[in-house]
């Protein structure tokens, strides 16, 4: 019989919330705790995108052979704890064999749409598994390709969704399924419209569920974890760090955006269209509580929390031209633009552009790699200087533009840290330093004990 759920929950889990049979077990349990609990998205099971992307490289023999082994080993790990391995085995084995295939063609031809291919394998072969677990504690399951209802652009590697299309896909595909049964389905992946496989960037299954709770109608996200909600800065970082047990969308974002890894950059875009809470919590530790992400919360702090982007790379560009500067930089910025060059941080000054690069947005984590193409076009407009080993620290807070003082108590702070670069009013919750890598945790733990302890 078919049931009708008002409330429906999208629960999303990742790689270490997915990584063995037990942990599997005990994510089967919260999935199970909560009846409006309808869609389940999963990452791949810890270790495994990382394999995959190694096998994108196009290694060598010996190497290539090494990783689908211990890829193998990972997903045998689990289905030998199955009651019925049978039920599963047949397809882990068909995922793995496509692999092999694939990261044989990548060593003599490599793409950024294998690399999507590749690694889509990581969530189709942890989204199997799981749905057996489920089943083998008496629950009607249904695995879903998300491909189906993912629409994207062809951008490989950090692809851009289609949200009115994932909205009449899922309206279509998902809606009746998960009125007669628990539907469990991969996040990260899509795929565009000539149907071949694409990827949201690292990090994208937490994107999957909200795009996905947002085309449901759902009444909250839950992102489950290895840590019991956001905190003010990376507890590895800082040992005092504190959790936050109540956060707006805006500081969140803003979080998320700059490094902070417990949630995907873009994951509250679509929760902030339609107003859908996000609780973040630990799977290992339900019982701890977690992050409750809303719209409004009372009496927000100056400053919240810190976050730390590394892998960032300093484009200084320099005029060489008597021209005026507004046409310098529309030539500067229609260049990058045709290279698909994102930037997200900029200074300019009246003959000079500084740009911020991150190479950590993307599925090969390749973002920083300028081709010579685009420089070859910037030399005869300016000069080019490229600098990296550089980290992004970012003091996320409330108002940080309008309150006074606050430069005094940053820069305080930081008096003994050689910043390359700060970006400051854009945004009223956060203000940027840009630093070589080796003085970030040192430039974190001087600003959350002099700020936020």
């Amino acid at each position: 019989m078919t049931r009708i759920y008002p409330h429906i929950i999208v629960a999303k889990f990742g790689g270490t919330s997915v990584a063995d049979f037990d942990a599997m077990s005990r994510s089967a349990t919260l999935v199970l705790a909560d009846k409006n609990v309808r869609l389940v998205v999963l990452s791949a099971s810890a270790g495994v995108t990382n394999l995959l992307v190694g096998l994108a490289s196009g290694l060598e023999s010996s190497l290539r052979l090494d990783k689908i082994e211990t890829l193998r080993a990972l997903q045998y790990n689990i289905i030998s704890r199955l009651k019925q391995p049978e039920a599963v085995s047949q397809q882990i084995d068909h995922l793995l064999d496509n692999i092999s295939r694939l990261a044989e063609i990548a060593v003599d031809s490599r793409s950024a749409a294998l690399c999507d291919e590749l690694v889509s394998h990581g969530e189709l072969m942890s989204s199997l598994l799981f749905v057996e677990v489920l089943r083998e504690q008496g629950v009607e399951t249904q695995w879903f390709d998300a491909r189906k209802v993912i629409r994207t652009d062809d951008t490989f590697g950090c692809a851009a969704p289609a949200i009115n299309a994932i909205a009449d896909l899922s309206e279509k595909h998902l809606r009746p399924r998960i009125e007669q049964a628990l539907v469990v389905t991969q996040g990260f992946i899509g795929s565009d419209t000539a149907e071949q496989t694409t990827t949201l960037g690292r990090g994208g299954s937490d994107y999957t569920a909200s795009l996905l709770a947002e085309a449901l109608q759902a009444s909250r996200v839950d992102i489950w974890t290895d840590v019991a909600g956001i905190y003010t800065t990376d507890p590895r970082i800082v040992a005092q760090a504190k959790r936050i047990d109540n956060i707006s969308f805006s500081e969140a974002s803003e979080m998320a955006t700059f490094g902070a890894k417990v949630l995907h950059p873009a994951t509250l875009l679509p929760a902030i269209r339609k107003n859908i809470p996000v609780f973040v919590g630990a799977s290992n530790d339900p019982s701890a509580g977690g992050t409750l992400v809303c719209r409004d919360v009372p009496e927000p702090a100056r400053y919240r929390a810190l976050a730390v982007r590394r892998q960032q790379t300093l484009l200084k560009l320099s005029s060489i031209n008597a021209q005026p500067t507004h046409r310098f930089l529309a030539e500067i910025f229609g260049i990058l633009s045709r290279h698909d060059i994102a930037t997200d941080l900029v200074t300019i000054s009246e003959k000079s552009i500084a740009l911020i690069l991150n190479a950590t947005s993307s599925t090969s984590g390749e973002a920083d790699m300028l081709p010579a193409t685009l420089l070859s076009e910037l030399s005869p407009h300016c000069h080019v200087e490229i600098e990296s080993g550089l980290a992004l620290v970012s003091l996320i807070g409330n108002a940080l533009s309008q309150a006074t003082a606050v430069c005094k108590e940053v820069f305080a702070e930081l008096e003994k840290h050689p910043v390359r670069m700060i970006c400051h009013g854009a945004s009223s919750h956060t203000l940027c330093f840009l630093l070589p890598a080796e003085f970030a945790d040192s430039a974190v733990k001087a600003l959350h004990r002099g700020l936020l302890e």
